[in-house]
C-alpha cells in the first residue's frame, strides 16, 4: 500500500509559522481579491486524514469553523482526552512515531496530511515526510515559532513545482529524494 505524510503549510520569509506571541494573523493580512485557496483544496483531495499536535489542534479548536471534512488524528503525550464537542472530528493518539503510524495505517488512513511545528518536526526526524508544499508569506517576523528544528541528518529535498500567487506569494513543492 502507497503510504505518504505530506505537509502543506505556510511561513514567512525566515521560517516561522506563528510569531513571537504564537498568534498566525499575519498570515491572514495579506488581501486576497480571488479568493485563491493555492491549491489547498487540490492538495487535501489525496489526503485520507490529518496528524496534528497539541497546539495546533487548539488552535483550531478556537476558529468559528471547523475546517477540516477529514478525521484529525492529535499526537500528544499530555492530552487525556478531546473535548466532547470534537470527539466525532478528531481522536487522541500517543506514543511512538512509529507506532502510530502503524496504527493509523491499520484503520485505512495512508496518504496523511502532518500539520503543526513540532509535530513536522518530529516526523522530520524520523525521517517520515514523504513531500512539503511550503507557502511563502512575504514577512520577515524576527522570531516565533520555527517550522524547522535541529535534526540528527541531512534529508535530501527535490523541488517539483513553484507557483507564485498574487504576485506576492511564492509556493515550494518538495518531495523527499530517497
Amino acid at each position: 500500500m502507497n503510504q505518504k505524510n505530506k505537509v502543506f503549510i505556510a511561513t514567512s520569509l525566515d521560517g516561522y509559522i506563528a510569531d513571537r506571541n504564537g498568534e498566525i494573523d499575519w498570515l491572514l493580512s495579506l488581501p486576497n481579491p480571488e479568493n485563491d485557496d493555492m491549491g489547498y483544496k487540490e492538495f487535501i483531495a489525496q489526503i485520507d486524514a490529518l496528524i496534528m499536535g497539541r497546539n495546533t489542534f487548539e488552535v483550531v479548536c478556537g476558529f468559528d469553523t471547523w475546517y477540516y471534512e477529514k478525521h484529525v488524528f492529535v499526537l500528544s503525550n499530555s492530552m487525556t482526552e478531546i473535548p466532547a464537542n470534537f470527539r466525532d472530528k478528531a481522536t487522541l493518539v500517543k506514543g511512538n512515531l512509529n507506532d502510530i503510524l502503524d496504527e493509523i495505517h491499520e484503520k485505512g488512513y495512508h496518504n496523511l496530511y502532518i500539520d503543526g511545528g513540532k509535530t513536522i518536526q518530529s516526523f522530520l526526524k524520523e525521517d517520515r515526510i514523504d513531500e512539503m508544499i511550503i507557502t511563502l508569506i512575504p514577512y520577515l517576523l524576527g522570531g516565533g515559532i520555527s517550522l524547522f528544528g535541529d535534526l540528527t541528518k541531512t534529508l535530501e529535498f527535490e523541488a517539483v513545482d513553484t507557483k507564485i500567487f498574487l504576485n506576492t506569494i511564492v509556493q515550494n513543492h518538495f518531495v523527499r529524494k530517497r
